[in-house]
């Protein structure tokens, strides 16, 4: 069975109080819909990210949702202080009623992570102890660790998360070498890949699932992210999302860009949105061939949880609105 959520870069060209004000209501929408999951992006000095940090912005969204769970996707782990992290975790899962997922990386942007003073190439050792800490303070305290780069000796953790031992794991996956690691440790997983490369992905973690002697346990979602518009007609749906993608696309490489650099691989991104759809990465149109478009993707990818990006770009809260409200009620249950 097919599960739904949403993924949010709360990208916008424009004022950041009309954006969180417009993306409640969205949150409230997606309750209401009974969507799975709502995962909120982390990015810093790019209008990519207007919600820099997570956990400001999800403790908003928690009092505005009641069955929505709710999580980043993902902490930029080397950027927190992990005892910090490890408080803010729990409150917001106290705060939810049991509802945060916990996302977290090492940080895609190497012009981010520089901006803040950290050497992109330690980035990776640092999310490993950072994500070690995180864990171990979440099951209990005292606290004690001795790394290369985080020390903590009898530190009392008087907060614990509603979820034991900790808020279920997420994490983003671009191949199959990171399987192993997120079976092993029970973790949901997302993408942004083109449907066919994702097959390696999901096949690999139903073999060592399957491996560990795990068939009895449900097996943790593994979720593709995709931009979705739905509107009355296909060419009113077109027509909305054109525009917003190049808004959202120019938003995703201001950075870069300035930096004289691109992402890679850069076929993930392409130029326009018809491009996009036609690599069965986005879809926009009435909702008979947006469910037709979204049963191909999940039929040739294998995934079990897919994740819809209703709002970027300069896309007008009316559209989005109406797009959740199709979604969930032709979209679904045409596929689920």
């Amino acid at each position: 069975m097919i599960q739904f959520g949403v993924f949010d870069h709360m990208d916008s060209p424009g004022d950041g109080g009309a954006l969180f004000a417009d993306r409640l209501r969205l949150i409230e929408a997606y309750d209401r819909a009974g969507f799975y999951g709502y995962h909120v992006a982390e990015h810093h000095a790019t209008p990519l990210g207007l919600a820099p940090s997570p956990s400001v912005w999800l403790a908003a969204a928690a009092q505005r949702s009641a069955r929505l769970r709710l999580g980043p996707l993902v902490y930029t782990l080397p950027l927190y202080h992990p005892v910090r992290l490890i408080e803010e975790i729990c409150m917001l899962d106290q705060i939810s009623g049991g509802r945060m997922m916990l996302g977290v990386g090492r940080g895609i942007s190497p012009i981010e992570l520089g901006y803040w003073g950290l050497d992109p190439d330690t980035a990776p050792a640092m999310y490993q102890e950072a994500l070690e800490v995180i864990l171990r303070g979440l099951a209990g305290g005292p606290l004690s660790y001795d790394g290369r780069f985080y020390r903590f000796r009898d530190v009392p953790m008087e907060l614990a998360p509603v979820q034991r031992p900790h808020p279920p794991l997420w994490y983003g996956i671009g191949g199959a070498d990171g399987v192993p690691w997120a079976a092993a440790h029970r973790v949901n997983i997302v993408s942004n890949l083109p449907p066919e490369p994702m097959r390696a992905i999901t096949a690999r973690y139903r073999a060592e699932w399957a491996a560990l002697g795990r068939d009895a346990e449900p097996l943790p979602l593994i979720g593709l992210v995709r931009h979705v518009v739905v509107a009355d007609t296909d060419a009113a749906a077109l027509a909305l999302a054109r525009p917003a993608y190049r808004q959202w696309r120019a938003s995703f490489l201001k950075l870069w860009l300035r930096h004289g650099r691109m992402p890679s691989p850069q076929a993930l991104f392409p130029a326009e949105f018809d491009e996009a759809e036609a690599a069965g990465r986005a879809v926009a149109g009435a909702p008979a061939k947006v469910a037709a478009h979204l049963a191909e993707v999940v039929a040739q990818s294998g995934i079990t949880y897919l994740l819809c990006r209703f709002a970027f770009g300069d896309l007008p809260l009316a559209a989005g609105l109406r797009s959740v409200a199709l979604f969930a009620a032709e979209v679904m249950p045409a596929l689920g």
